[in-house]
């Protein structure tokens, strides 16, 4: 079933005129899924170089050598400082939040504060790497595995978030998608990704919306998000499917993480137990327990009981113990609300009831924990319960349909998704003062409240002369630790701009600040300009002014706003949004005729003056262009380097089994091999002894040689062995290279015999022939010299001894051929020439008569003019009668 659902949607697929890839991850707290969208490879999760088809969010060095996915994740109990795994919980927390506090109990990795008041992580050589840095190391090992598959470059991807994910957050996986060398298509939230691929092969032609609820308990969090089905029609694309996410719920402290911690005290607690010993000063031992912990966990969710066994866990004591599943549950006891209460909060955000609702659609690793599935079914009702998506991988397939669509390089079902945002985001700015000595104060607007439409914006009228600040917050923190100040906007060029517009005649100018909520959730101050009403004094303008009215000191619209994060980018200033770089001093153009009535519509360009937008961050602040490249090139500096190993690893490699090879055909004694057919006494001798320098100096030095020093010392082999190969293979070829010689003298000769006999007929024929007599005599002449030197020198070949070099080699031989085989072909493909037509006997005759005509008739030639006073020869005659 599930291939005929991943062949049935490539059907949906189809290339447009630029090819182009879309990646897609699914990056978690536990594991990262990808798939590539490129145009003929089949859509299905990417596989990595073990081919599996989800990969452990973990990255780490053995020593120097760094490793990703299981293989980082099976070094972590041996290098417990050099192993990071569950990256994901640090993406822009404060150093001193409680995730800070909560990664210190899952993780042996030493946490450290970075300049941006962040976090990262160091190493044992002590070595720092920030969160978003680690990240995208990920993010570049799935790019390699995307490219190695696809054989192209591939730069877009759109990650899936948390839909709880805040500005910061957002921000900071943008910056590891750009330090990773990719291009943010965009952002998805988890929820919504797993809706568009359950409605990939389903329709819905209900009259109402059909709501399901997406159940995603994951590794760092559960999540519940209601989202409304409902049958849409386009003139363009056709009938196809409009997502709604209706209402969202979740809790940060509930998930994979915290079940294993819990099930990991456990563990700890029976070892402490049993040998009154601490293992939690072990750092190895915690390692070890935490990769038991998820063992014994997976265990549990089929079976009542489980043994761990571990062996050497700590203080050289191998442990072992026996851990049912009450024992587990009753360690969660008080998390079991926890459980379902964000499918309650995702309900009252979309205004429904269960009664409402279809289904609930399981998805997350989580949702097979038994106690997990028992508290959902409880609170739903066992019929609702759907497991019709594959709970690991609806995510990242959604993320990838997605993104294809947004690519505009394939053509796909036809599937409109509506997403919300889910924290309140206010406005706030000082108001106008009324007076000269007017107390300051502040307005606080609510711009985007929980639930608003994401890829919107809202237009907010201000009566200002000079220039002010907006500033953008969330109403109430989005988890204990972080801030709530997103950003501040300063509104620059006010009064430049205010008495630019007074002088053409506007009246009341006023400032409009853009406000936007992205498609992939940001909110920034995107645009400001000064607008006023040029003043009319004609009858119409004046009716027009009079109905209008005054304006009011505040007011908002909405409209479609671009994916564009407030942050800055190579395209901008360090501190200007990329739409408001137009100075306030700019002049408007001068207005120009109108004629037509369409443009008679459009709103005069002259009444507006663009204002400057100056972002600041003064809280959580994303990563500088300067701090993104830095970071990008200490990421591309450990590329180089482990390019670097890896050359030089497969160098030493090479030529260890060269070593090996050669050994083996020198040692060889119990039979007569063509090594030692083709070679001498002398030659082997040669070769043993270089053999035994290398094998010393490649155990005594092999350890620091460099790529060029292996080789230069295979290099030195080769050439001793390279002539006994040559011999080798040329006994090999001769057979061949003189059966074709033979072949083409036969053809030549074949031919020749045919061609003269066909020449001598055509002659007596008097017809045209392809080959003159010259031709094939220069063939035969050819082909006589290439019979004696084949002849003379295949003789002395039968002589050679196979230790002794050829004295005629396979190429010459074929080069010979070739040249008789061209000069054959070159008389074989010749076309025949047309004959002649006979022509006609009236033809004939006619051309005869008109060449006797021609001889035997000779016209007189036409007298010249007399000379002037000359008579003509007509008035001579009259003369003489």
């Amino acid at each position: 079933m599930r291939f005929t659902t991943i062949w049935s949607v490539l059907s949906l697929l189809a290339p447009l005129a630029v090819e182009a890839s879309v990646l897609a991850i699914d990056y978690g707290a536990d594991f990262m899924k990808a798939s590539l969208m490129k145009p003929g490879v089949p859509f299905d999760v990417l596989l990595n170089k073990d081919s599996k088809r989800k990969i452990p969010s973990v990255v780490g060095w053995k020593k120097s050598d760094r490793v990703f996915g299981g293989d980082a994740f099976n070094l972590a109990s041996r290098f417990p400082s050099d192993v990071f795994l569950d990256v994901k919980l640090l993406q822009a927390v404060p150093y001193d939040s409680d995730a800070v506090s909560f990664y210190t109990k899952i993780s042996t990795a030493d946490v450290t504060e970075t300049a941006r008041k962040t976090v990262a992580l160091r190493q044992s050589d002590g070595k720092e790497w920030s969160a978003e840095e680690l990240i995208a190391m990920q993010f570049a090992y799935i790019k390699d595995l995307a490219e190695s598959f696809a054989q192209e470059k591939v730069r877009d991807v759109i990650v899936t978030v948390p839909p709880y994910y805040s500005q910061f957050e957002r921000d900071a996986v943008v910056d590891a998608i750009e330090i990773s060398g990719l291009k943010t298509l965009a952002l998805i939230n988890d929820g919504t990704a797993v809706a568009v691929n359950y409605a990939m092969t389903r329709n819905f032609n209900g009259p109402k919306p059909e709501y399901h609820i997406v159940y995603d308990a994951g590794a760092s969090a559960i999540r519940a998000t209601v989202v409304g089905f409902s049958n849409v029609k386009d003139k363009k694309e056709g009938a196809g499917t409009q997502i709604s996410v209706a209402g969202v719920g979740w809790d940060r402290d509930v998930g994979g993480l915290e079940l294993d911690r819990r099930l990991r005290e456990i563990l700890a607690k029976a070892f402490e137990e049993k040998h009154k010993k601490d293992v939690k000063k072990d750092k190895k031992g915690m390692m070890k327990l935490w990769k038991e912990a998820n063992r014994i966990k997976a265990i549990l969710s089929a079976n009542t009981e489980a043994v761990s066994t571990v062996e050497s866990l700590a203080y050289d004591i191998d442990f072992k113990s026996k851990v049912s599943r009450a024992t587990f549950e009753k360690a969660c006891e008080d998390l079991k609300p926890k459980f379902v209460q964000p499918i309650y909060d995702a309900l009252n955000a979309a205004g429904l009831d269960l009664d409402n609702i279809t289904s609930l659609i399981f998805t997350g690793g989580s949702t097979r924990t038994p106690m997990i599935q028992a508290a959902v079914k409880a609170a739903v009702g066992e019929d609702k319960l759907a497991y019709n998506v594959n709970a690991d991988e609806a995510a990242v397939l959604g993320a990838a349909l997605q993104g294809a669509s947004l690519s505009r390089q394939f053509k796909t079902k036809n599937i409109k998704v509506n997403d919300v945002g889910v924290y309140d985001v206010q406005a706030t700015y000082a108001a106008a003062a009324t007076s000269p000595n007017a107390k300051p104060r502040s307005i606080t607007t609510l711009i985007f409240p929980a639930g608003s439409k994401v890829g919107t914006k809202k237009t907010l009228t201000f009566k200002r002369k000079d220039d002010f600040t907006i500033s953008l917050d969330y109403r109430n923190s989005v988890a204990p630790g972080f801030p709530t100040r997103l950003l501040e906007a300063d509104i620059v060029g006010v009064a430049e701009a205010i008495t630019n517009l007074t002088e053409r005649g506007a009246i009341d100018p006023v400032v409009k600040a853009t406000l936007t909520l992205s498609d992939s959730g940001f909110v920034s101050v995107s645009d400001a300009v000064v607008f006023g009403e040029i003043k009319d004094d004609s009858i119409t303008g004046k009716l027009k002014g009079f109905f209008a009215g005054s304006s009011s000191t505040e007011e908002t619209s909405t409209g479609s706003a671009e994916n564009t994060p407030p942050r800055e980018t190579p395209e901008t200033s360090e501190s200007a949004s990329a739409s408001t770089t137009t100075s306030s001093s700019s002049a408007a153009p001068e207005p120009t005729p109108v004629k037509k009535e369409k443009e008679e519509k459009k709103a005069p360009v002259e009444n507006t003056i663009a204002l400057t937008v100056d972002v600041r961050f003064t809280t959580i602040a994303p990563m500088t262009i300067a701090q993104k490249q830095e970071s990008r090139k200490r990421l591309r500096a450990v590329d180089q380097e482990e390019a670097i190993k890896a050359r030089r690893e497969e160098a030493r490699n090479t030529f260890e089994s060269y070593l090996y090879r050669l050994r083996d055909l020198l040692d060889d004694e119990n039979r007569e091999t063509p090594f030692k057919k083709c070679s001498r006494e002398t030659e082997r001798e040669a070769i043993a002894v270089k053999l035994d320098d290398s094998f010393q100096w490649l155990f005594e030095r092999g350890d620091l040689a460099e790529t060029s020093q292996f080789l230069d010392k295979r290099i030195a082999l080769e050439t001793l062995e390279k002539p006994i190969v040559h011999r080798y293979k040329e006994i090999e070829a001769f057979p061949e290279a003189l059966n074709n010689s033979q072949k083409w003298n036969w053809h030549t000769r074949m031919f020749l015999t045919e061609a003269r006999q066909n020449l001598t007929a055509e002659i007596e024929a008097d017809l045209p022939s392809k080959w003159t007599g010259d031709e094939l005599d220069a063939l035969e002449t050819t082909l006589k010299e290439h019979e004696s030197w084949l002849n003379e020198w295949v003789e002395k070949q039968r002589s050679v001894k196979s230790y002794e070099d050829p004295v005629i080699e396979t190429t010459e031989m074929k080069a010979r051929a070739k040249v008789l085989e061209t000069q054959l072909y070159k008389l074989v493909k010749r076309k025949i020439p047309k004959a002649k037509k006979p022509k006609a006997k009236k033809a004939a005759e006619e051309d005869a008569k008109a060449t006797e005509t021609a001889e035997g008739a000779k016209p007189t030639a036409s007298p010249p003019p007399p000379e002037q006073g000359e008579k003509t020869t007509e008035e001579r005659k009259h003369d003489e009668l």
